[in-house]
């Protein structure tokens, strides 16, 4: 197992192939996906499919969302961490990204992996700029970008939906760290 990050309570690792129960259960849920396009996976060959995507991105890129693991229960909670991306806008970046069962929202755990991540992201691999985008109506998900020291710097239109864009560098980091 490949350990990342290890908090108080939550583990940051690769995604395994073990994991896809849970992201299975993650990915199915229509809640979840409510401000991501609304269309949740629909059976365990789908989350297996999503796992490789993940894990191919670990190879392609050496960098790609992690398993968030409760430390007590073992239980996986969901994913987060940084990835390259090019999909939201028309460049390469490195995103800030979490998903988390709904059993675990309202519970500060995706302000702990934005920091944490954020963290991980400057300190050890040594990034210049970290960003994100969360659906404008996605309340829970712009405080946690808020709350972990991302700068609201615009709102753009993905597939005709208003996104607000986040950005922190380095020194800013330094500055709320």
């Amino acid at each position: 197992m490949n350990i990342h990050i290890e908090t108080e309570r939550l583990i940051f690792r690769d995604i395994e192939d073990s994991d896809v129960n849970g992201i299975f259960a993650l990915d199915s849920d229509s809640e979840v996906h409510r401000y991501l396009g609304g269309k949740p996976i629909k059976n365990i060959d789908e989350a297996k499919g999503a796992i490789n995507y993940i894990r191919q991105q670990y190879v392609a890129n050496g960098i790609g969302r992690w398993a968030i693991v409760d430390k007590e229960s073992g239980g996986f909670m969901g994913w987060g961490g940084l990835k390259l991306e090019d999909v939201v806008r028309d460049f390469n970046y490195i995103d800030l990204g979490y998903r988390l069962r709904r059993e675990y929202w309202g519970k500060g755990i995706g302000t702990q992996i934005a920091k944490e991540s954020l963290k991980y992201g400057f300190n050890t691999l040594n990034y210049d700029e970290i960003c994100a985008a969360a659906d404008i109506n996605n309340i829970g998900s712009n405080k946690i970008l808020s709350r972990s020291g991302m700068k609201h710097t615009e709102t753009f239109d993905l597939d005709e939906i208003k996104h607000n864009w986040y950005r922190i560098n380095k020194l800013e980091w330094l500055e709320v760290e």
